[in-house]
């Protein structure tokens, strides 16, 4: 019994919420149980599969801190006064230290109990290691399994860092024969936490496979390129403004006078960050992975082609592109909330389309003209007259309804735009078009009275616009439901990793090797180079030269690239450009007028709040700061 609440008071010295604890979590001095779990393969892997189960999950939008916690996606509830979906409340400006929103250190309000996805990874690595355990199990899946686990706990403490920046580290499970006191862990510097974390991908990447070989059974278990990859990642967030010499953290401390953050910019962090993403760069091209590009037996046009390699980047099975993707997130639902009433046949169809998770129109602004350029840079491009009305033509017939009258901003923008979003007058291709091709498609008309405009109380694009990237080609909408072809999150792209390489490439000075790493995306995209872009059509030609120019383009690339795929939310906060970038107010179309000229004037949804420093880090729990004395809350909370 003395032992059974020493463990108890583990939990609640790191904080994770013990209602949800079943018996295979604890580490009890019960050891029969623990060699149950373990007695065999069969039983060992359902315990690995445990492991993998608390992957933050994109399967419903509205559970994704990255999907709908910053300014990209929006819906009707906030309007509706609804409070139900905790990563909403954090785009709103809601967060709090009572009741932390998406709180990942506890496990609640939406969050994902990570702590002990990290014990149970733990108790995993302790009894497959031991070679007197599972008898059955080869060397080498024994390796393997190992590797799979130690990339997972890394990836668990790779997530609270991205959250909390100082946090707990745990080794290993502390023994039940522990003090109360021992069981009460400090929070560790950035530094401390950045290493840590990048030494245990190191190990776990010699553990793992180079690709998967059994493919009907395996899909979605993690490789040795996904550890690189994330290894790249981590140092190129840790390399960040936010982490790297930020002095809003400067007098950030524990109550022992540990510095939790290093107030002094270290150029060495993006030399580490360049050198991460050339070993998981080679280890990815080496097992085949390749931009995604789409081919079909259908006859159609090339602009329809480039725009479905986009789509299909993000939402097709199991591509060339996917270094890993949950398999357990399937986005069934997400899809059925992104979908628009595409079928004019079913306008109430209610289950097959939601119409539920929005594109803003703020975030259309990004993406560039069709000369590869911002609109507002662009000397062709009427930026002041976006809003003005315009009829589309022949030539715009596979990005837009010919003869329908749509504002101008519509017109003339880059694949990635059309291949993101639906908009009133806009086309969508999918696998059961009409014609089944892309000279008849489904199409979508979004003003008052047609029909995909708002026709109740419930299930409207609040913006006018809809989130077709993450709808698969393949969904077919019924009179009561949807047919859906999940697809496996993309948690880890090449796309995502040649950007990340390109941006510590300019922060090392090597910005002219970093431009062939955007290109090779933007050709995919159908456009022109940057330097040839820049050069032929900004109003700034020379933007590229300069090492802060090219890290606006670089940013502005993964906003485009990555759009809707969860990545912004942490881009914005590791770069420290939140505080701008959220507190300009969400803004859709007038969705409520008939006419064209009422409809197409931006009208103001949510007036977001984002205070900075405060909200770049999450805030612990308040309730943590008084069971376990040795943390300390987040600056600004």
């Amino acid at each position: 019994m003395k032992n059974i609440l020493r463990y108890s008071i583990l939990f609640m010295s790191l904080t994770v919420s013990l209602s949800a604890c079943d018996y295979l979590d604890l580490v009890p001095d019960n050891v029969a149980t623990l060699d149950h779990a373990f007695a065999n393969r069969l039983e060992a892997e359902k315990y690995l599969y445990t492991c993998y189960s608390y992957l933050p999950g994109q399967n419903s939008g509205f559970g994704s801190i990255g999907l709908m916690g910053a300014d990209e996606l929006w819906t009707y509830h906030p309007q509706n006064g609804s409070n139900n979906y905790p990563a909403l409340e954090i785009a709103k400006g809601n967060q709090n230290i009572n009741e932390p929103y998406m709180n990942c250190w506890d496990g609640n309000n939406g969050g994902q109990p990570i702590y002990r996805a990290i014990r149970d990874c733990n108790i995993f690595l302790e009894n497959v290691s031991n070679p007197a355990k599972v008898n059955d199990l080869d060397p080498a899946m024994r390796r393997r399994w190992i590797g799979e686990a130690q990339f997972l706990k890394a990836y668990y403490h790779f997530y609270l860092f991205r959250m909390y920046g100082p946090i707990v580290l745990l080794p290993k499970n502390h023994p039940v024969t522990s003090s109360t006191d021992e069981f009460r862990d400090k929070r560790a510097p950035v530094d401390e936490v950045v290493t840590y974390i990048s030494a245990l991908l190191d190990t776990a990447a010699t553990n793992l496979p180079d690709a998967i070989l059994n493919r009907s059974t395996e899909l979605g278990r993690v490789t040795r390129p996904a550890a690189l990859m994330l290894k790249a990642k981590l140092w190129v967030t840790a390399a960040s403004p936010l982490f790297n010499g930020n002095p809003d953290y400067a007098n950030f401390v524990d109550h022992d006078g540990v510095h939790l953050f290093n107030s002094t910019v270290e150029q060495v962090k993006w030399d580490s960050a360049v050198a991460a993403c050339e070993v998981a760069i080679e280890a990815a091209h080496e097992t085949g992975a390749r931009l995604y590009t789409f081919s079909t037996f259908a006859k159609l046009s090339d602009t329809t082609i480039i725009q479905m390699g986009i789509r299909g980047a993000v939402s097709e099975r199991w591509n060339s592109e996917l270094i890993w993707g949950l398999s357990g997130r399937a986005a069934t639902d997400l899809q059925k909330d992104c979908m628009a009433r595409i079928d004019q046949q079913f306008p109430l169809n209610i289950w097959g389309a939601k119409d539920l998770i929005n594109p803003t129109l703020n975030i259309s602004h990004l993406f560039y003209s069709d000369n590869g350029v911002p609109m507002e840079e662009d000397k062709n491009f009427n930026y002041s007259g976006r809003y003005s009305l315009r009829s589309a033509g022949a030539d715009e017939r596979y990005n837009l309804i010919e003869g329908y009258q749509t504002a101008s901003i519509q017109f003339n923008r880059e694949n990635r735009y059309y291949a993101d979003l639906a908009f009133d007058g806009s086309v969508w291709y999918m696998q059961n078009s009409p014609s089944q091709s892309d000279k008849g498609t489904w199409t979508v008309r979004a003003k008052k009275g047609q029909p995909q405009s708002r026709i109740g109380a419930n299930n409207y694009s609040s913006t006018g616009l809809w989130t077709k990237k993450l709808v698969n080609w393949k969904l077919v909408i019924t009179q009561t439901d949807a047919t859906v072809e999940g697809f496996p999150w993309p948690e880890l792209r090449l796309a995502d990793l040649y950007l990340l390489y390109a941006e510590a490439l300019n922060e090392v000075g090597r910005g002219a090797e970093a431009l062939s790493w955007i290109d090779q995306i933007r050709e995919r995209a159908g456009l022109e180079g940057v330097a040839d872009s820049w050069t032929s059509y900004s109003i700034q030609p020379a933007k590229f030269s300069s090492q802060a120019g090219l890290r606006e383009i670089i940013q502005r690339e993964r906003a485009i690239e990555l759009m809707f795929e969860g990545s912004r939310f942490w881009d914005l906060r590791r770069w420290k450009t939140a505080g701008d970038e959220l507190n300009t107010g969400i803004f859709g179309w007038n969705i409520e007028q008939e006419n064209a000229s009422a409809y197409y004037h931006p009208r103001l949804l949510y007036s977001q709040h984002f205070v900075a420093p405060r909200d770049y880090l999450f805030p612990l729990k308040q309730n943590d700061l008084v069971v376990n004395p040795k943390l300390v809350q987040n600056p600004g909370w």
